[in-house]
């Protein structure tokens, strides 16, 4: 699918997380964010993962998903090699099931940072990256607004399936 010129870097460790970038795709889908998605090891690529971060700004995206498993180096090496906002996303994995990576994420050494989404994130990790672009294109921020309201309507209408309880009536008006 090509968008135009992408605003969102996706970049993975590994061809095994792709079922994660799948979801952060999908929500950059729904908004209509142009992104490009790429597979670059901090271990056993480095020179691609320095490639990648230190042009992305030139090529006008404006935030960059860093997905990893394990010890989740990938995050922290893009943050060291680029000015733009970097976002990780912790990916389930190895023995730990994601804990190692989430807290590999997280600790960033000062100087490096990256926002830290959940273990398998990826949803929460593109809409961050869609706040970034709304920052300065009003058109995602409007979507945006109706995409929060949709989904706190959702949650409204979810309570029509409390049948066989009591509910508090008043006490979500104001």
């Amino acid at each position: 699918m090509n968008m135009g010129k992408p605003l969102v870097g996706i970049l993975t460790g590994s061809s095994s997380d792709l079922r994660v970038v799948a979801d952060a795709a999908e929500i950059l889908e729904e908004f209509g964010v142009p992104f490009e998605v790429g597979i670059a090891s901090a271990h056993r690529t480095p020179e691609d993962v320095v490639n990648y971060a230190s042009g992305a700004a030139s090529r006008g995206v404006k935030a960059i998903i860093a997905m990893a498993g394990l010890s989740a180096a990938l995050p922290g090496v893009v943050a060291a090699h680029t000015t733009l906002p970097v976002i990780g996303v912790p990916i389930a994995s190895g023995p730990l099931v994601g804990a190692d990576a989430l807290l590999s994420v997280a600790q960033m050494p000062p100087g490096i940072p990256v926002a830290s989404m959940g273990i398998d994130g990826a949803r929460n990790a593109a809409l961050f990256a869609i706040r970034i672009i709304a920052l300065s294109d009003t058109s995602f921020a409007a979507k945006l607004a109706e995409w929060s309201r949709k989904s706190a309507d959702g949650v409204r209408k979810s309570r029509d399936k409390i049948t066989d309880r009591p509910i508090p009536p008043e006490a979500y008006e104001k």
